[in-house]
């Protein structure tokens, strides 16, 4: 597995995954460094962090989950090199649970540099008052923990498709409602592409349609379509190797 997730991260070294990964952090430090805040205080940062979480979650984490996936699997889809990795001594299911941990990598990635950028821009602003890291914390958490789901997903479809459009295809087809699910308390939680967004918004009583859905409810629709989606594209993975 270690072999394989450094095989990974030769290929994208010189990816553009480098160049997108900065987009939606520069926006949270452009948003605590300048953006009119009423709050003051730790209130301050939280406000900041909600305004960064609405962008990043509602439609840059969804839509870079789906690229990150596309990017992974398209040095394979070039030149018969899935043939070519699978002749290889892996195990076919090592394979694509390598391509899986290095997708949430680059996640976890994207979301400690928007809490780091998010930092920069409050103390670069002057913000008083101190740092909530408990909550902070707990929502970059929440956020990646909820992009697991959509990552199998986006993986498999990645790897399904040997198109390098067709999977951000899907992935933008898919986002670009999240604006109307996420008002939907009955219909969100189980939508992989807004859930980012919905683990990452703190809970609190003026919340509105699904943003009220308990965050123990939420979690565990989180880890049964995790499991659901890792489970399919292994099996597929699994057979087309075969």
């Amino acid at each position: 597995m270690r072999r394989l997730l450094s095989a990974e991260w030769l290929k994208l070294r010189r990816s553009i995954v480098w160049l997108l990964l900065p987009v939606s952090p520069l926006i949270a430090f452009a948003v605590a460094w300048k953006a009119p805040l009423e709050a003051i205080g730790g209130a301050g940062w939280m406000e900041a962090y909600i305004i960064s979480a609405n962008v990043h979650g509602l439609m840059f984490l969804p839509l870079l989950v789906g690229i990150f996936a596309a990017l992974l699997c398209r040095f394979e889809h070039a030149s018969g090199g899935w043939k070519q990795l699978l002749a290889l001594p892996v195990r076919p299911g090592a394979v694509y649970l390598s391509k899986l941990a290095a997708l949430a990598g680059l996640v976890a990635l994207l979301q400690l540099l928007l809490g780091a950028a998010l930092l920069a821009g409050g103390l670069l602003r002057g913000m008083d008052g101190g740092v909530p890291w408990a909550e902070l914390g707990r929502a970059l958490l929440g956020g990646w923990v909820a992009c697991l789901p959509l990552a199998a997903l986006q993986l498999w479809a990645s790897f399904a498709w040997s198109s390098f459009a067709a999977p951000l295809v899907l992935g933008t087809v898919f986002t670009l409602p999240n604006m109307l699910v996420v008002n939907s308390e009955r219909f969100a939680p189980w939508y992989p592409w807004a859930q980012p967004l919905l683990a990452m918004m703190p809970r609190s009583e003026e919340g509105f349609g699904a943003f009220n859905v308990p965050a123990e409810s939420l979690f565990l629709v989180i880890g049964g379509s995790f499991a659901l989606f890792l489970a399919a594209g292994w099996l597929h993975f699994r057979r087309r190797a075969v």
